[in-house]
C-alpha cells in the first residue's frame, strides 16, 4: 500500500478532485442512511394505523415525498462523485503514463538493452490500468462506504451495544483474514506477470519483425511459444484462484454465522418487546447496510491486490538510477566549446558490459576534420567505441575528451548536439519525410529541408513521391527502399550540421546502385567534418585518412591504409582475402564483418 500512497502523493495537483469526490460521498452516506429512518418511520406508521394507535395517510405521503428526496439526491450525489473519480482516474493517468515515460528517457542505454520493448509497453500498460481502476473505484464507493460504515457503528451502538461489538469485531477480522490470503496470492500475480510480459516482449518483436517471420516460416513456432505463456499464466491463475476461492469460502461462512447471530439478536430482542416494529426494521437495514461491504470485500481485496503489484511494478522502473547528465535535467544545453586538436581523445580507456572488458588500454587521439575508420571482427568493440563516444555508455576506466572536454562531465544534450550520426539501419520513424529529416532540429524552413535533400542525393525520389516532404512512410520507413530510407537519414545528419561524424555504415547492407547513391551522399556530409566510420566494406576503408584496427578489445594498429597494407596486420590480411577466390577465404572476410 506504500507504493500506491506514495503515487497518491505524486499526483497532488488532483486534489480538487478529491474534496469533490469526499464532499459527494459524504452526502451520499447521508442519504443512504437517511432512507432506513424514513422507511422504519413509514412502517411503524402503518403498524399505527393498522392497530389503531394513531397515524394518517398524511404523514406517509410526505415519508414517501421525503424518501423520494433523498432518492434523487442520492442518485445526483453518486453520479457527480463519479464523474470525479472518472476525471480523476484519467488524469492520474495522463500523469503516471507522462512520469514513466519521462523516466524511459533519463536512464541509460545499459537499461533497455536488457528489457524488450514488448515488456515495457505491458509493463505500463497492466501497472497503470491496475492502479487507476483502483483508484476509481475506491474514489466511487471507498468514502461512501466508510463513512457509511462509521454511521451505522454509531447508530447500532445506540440501540444495542452487542450488535456494535459484533460490527466492530467483523471487520478487522475479515482484513486480517483477506491479508493472510493475499501474501501467496501478489507471488503468484507477481509470475503471472513475469509469462505476460515475456509474452509482450516477444509480440512486440515479432510485429516489428514480421519479413524476417514470413522469409523464415516461422509463424506456427512465434504462434506457439506466444500460446504457451499464455496456457503458463492460466495454470498460475488456475492455483491462484482456487487459494483465493477455498479461502473466501471459509471467511464468507464465518461471516454468515456472524449475521446469522446479529438477525437473531434483533429478531429476539423485538419479540420481547424491546424493540418495536420501525426499530427492527431500521436496524435490519442498517445490518444489511453494514455487511454490503463486507460482502464485496473480495473484490476490493482483489483490486487492491492488483493495484499494489502494479504500483510495485511501476517503481521498480521509477526507482532505476537516471543517466548522468542526461538531456531531461538540464537546465541548459549550451557549452561554450573550445577548438582544441586533436578534437576526440580516448585515454586509457577500458570498458565492459558485465565482467567481461570489451574494450582495453585504448588510447587514440583524432584530429580535426580526420576521416578514421574501425576495422575489427565482428563484436570486437568498434560500435562500442563510437557509443563511448556519445556516452550511450560510460568507461569502465579512462577518459574521452571532446574539444578538451570529458564526456562524463560535459552536460549529455551539448555532448550529443556535437556529433551527427547514420545508422547502419536508417532508424527512421512512422510520420511524413519532412518529420524524419528534421527530427531533432527546429524552426527548419521548407529551403533548408530541400537543401539537406539535394545535398543527400535524396531530393530527386522525395520530389516523386505523391505527397513529396509530406508522404507519409510507415513505421521505420517501411514504405521505402534500403537506399532511400539512408539517403533521408544522410539527409538528417546533413540538417544537424554536427561538427563531429559517426557513420555505422550506411551502405553495408544495399546493392551497388543503392550503394553509390548513398555515397554520394555520404561524401558530401563528411567534408568538413571530423569523421568516425565503422567500416564494413573495404572500397570505403580505402579513402579514410587513417585505419585503426582492433583486435580482441585493443587497439592493435593504426595508419594509413598505404601504411597498414603492409604490415601484415589486420588489413593486411582483409586486403590479401578480398584478392581470394577460395571459399575458405571469403568466409573468413564475414568473420570480419567486411565486404569488398
Amino acid at each position: 500500500m506504500r507504493s500506491i500512497a506514495r503515487i497518491m502523493g505524486t499526483a497532488q495537483t488532483l486534489w480538487p478532485l478529491y474534496v469533490g469526490i469526499i464532499a459527494a460521498s459524504v452526502l451520499t452516506a447521508a442519504t443512504t442512511l437517511l432512507a432506513p429512518f424514513l422507511i422504519a418511520q413509514a412502517t411503524q406508521t402503518v403498524v399505527d394505523m393498522a392497530t389503531g394507535e394513531g397515524g394518517d395517510v398524511t404523514t406517509l405521503v410526505w415519508l414517501a415525498v421525503a424518501l423520494l428526496g433523498i432518492m434523487l439526491t442520492a442518485t445526483l450525489s453518486t453520479n457527480v462523485g463519479g464523474y470525479l473519480g472518472d476525471v480523476m482516474s484519467t488524469r492520474l493517468r495522463v500523469i503516471l503514463s507522462q512520469r514513466y515515460f519521462d523516466k524511459l528517457l533519463r536512464l541509460p542505454q545499459r537499461y533497455f538493452d536488457s528489457e524488450l520493448t514488448g515488456t515495457l509497453i505491458s509493463r505500463l500498460n497492466r501497472s497503470i490500468t491496475s492502479i487507476t481502476d483502483y483508484l476509481q473505484n475506491v474514489a466511487n464507493g471507498f468514502f461512501t462506504t466508510i463513512l457509511t460504515v462509521l454511521a451505522v457503528l454509531v447508530i447500532s451502538a445506540f440501540h444495542s451495544p452487542w450488535l456494535a461489538l459484533l460490527l466492530v469485531v467483523i471487520y478487522p477480522t475479515f482484513v486480517w483474514l483477506t491479508a493472510l490470503t493475499s501474501r501467496r496470492w501478489q507471488k503468484l500475480e507477481t509470475l503471472k506477470n513475469e509469462e505476460y510480459d515475456q509474452a509482450g516482449g516477444r509480440f512486440a518483436e515479432v510485429i516489428g519483425q514480421m519479413r524476417v517471420v514470413k522469409s523464415f516460416v516461422t509463424e506456427r513456432l512465434e504462434l506457439k511459444q506466444f500460446t504457451g505463456r499464455f496456457e503458463k499464466a492460466v495454470v498460475i491463475t488456475q492455483e491462484q484462484s482456487r487459494w483465493w476461492h477455498s479461502m473466501d469460502v471459509l471467511r464468507r461462512a464465518v461471516l454468515d454465522l456472524v449475521f446469522f447471530g446479529l438477525y437473531l439478536i434483533i429478531f429476539i430482542q423485538t419479540a420481547r418487546g424491546e424493540f418495536t416494529v420501525g426499530t427492527m426494521v431500521l436496524l435490519v437495514q442498517l445490518v444489511n447496510i453494514a455487511k454490503q461491504p463486507i460482502t464485496g470485500m473480495s473484490y476490493i481485496v482483489d483490486s487492491t491486490q492488483r493495484a499494489i503489484t502494479g504500483s510495485n511494478e511501476y517503481y521498480l522502473v521509477m526507482n532505476q538510477a537516471d543517466e548522468p547528465h542526461n538531456p531531461m535535467d538540464e537546465a541548459a544545453h549550451e557549452v561554450e566549446w573550445v577548438d582544441t586538436d586533436p578534437v576526440i581523445t580516448y585515454d586509457d580507456v577500458d570498458f565492459g558490459y558485465e565482467d567481461d572488458l570489451v574494450l582495453r588500454d585504448v588510447s587514440l587521439a583524432i584530429r580535426r576534420g580526420e576521416r578514421i575508420a574501425f576495422v575489427g571482427e565482428s563484436g570486437g568493440g568498434k560500435t562500442t567505441l563510437v557509443n563511448l563516444l556519445m556516452k550511450l555508455y560510460v568507461p569502465t576506466s579512462g577518459t574521452i575528451t571532446v574539444n578538451g572536454r570529458s564526456t562524463t562531465e560535459v552536460p549529455t544534450a551539448a555532448l550529443r548536439g556535437e556529433i551527427g550520426v547514420v545508422f547502419q539501419d536508417a532508424s527512421l520513424f512512422s510520420g511524413t519525410v519532412r518529420g524524419n529529416i528534421a527530427y531533432g532540429t527546429s524552426d527548419v524552413t521548407d529551403e533548408e529541408l530541400r537543401e539537406a535533400a539535394r545535398r543527400a542525393n535524396a531530393l530527386a525520389f522525395i520530389e516523386k513521391l505523391p505527397r513529396g516532404f509530406d508522404t507519409e512512410i510507415g513505421e521505420r520507413g517501411v514504405k521505402l527502399s534500403g537506399g532511400q530510407k539512408q539517403r533521408i537519414a544522410v539527409a538528417r545528419a546533413m540538417l544537424k550540421d554536427a561538427p563531429i561524424l559517426v557513420l555505422d555504415e550506411a551502405t553495408s547492407s544495399l546493392d551497388t546502385k543503392a550503394e553509390r547513391q548513398v555515397q554520394a551522399g555520404l561524401e558530401e556530409l563528411m567534408a568538413g567534418r571530423t569523421t568516425l566510420i565503422i567500416a564494413h566494406r573495404l572500397s570505403t576503408i580505402s579513402t579514410v585518412d587513417r585505419i585503426v584496427t582492433i583486435r580482441d578489445g585493443a587497439i592493435d594498429e593504426v595508419g594509413t591504409p598505404a601504411e597498414l597494407a603492409t604490415t601484415g596486420g589486420i588489413y593486411s590480411e582483409l586486403l590479401t582475402l578480398q584478392g581470394s577466390t577460395s571459399k575458405a577465404d571469403k568466409a573468413k572476410l564475414l568473420n570480419w564483418d567486411i565486404t569488398a
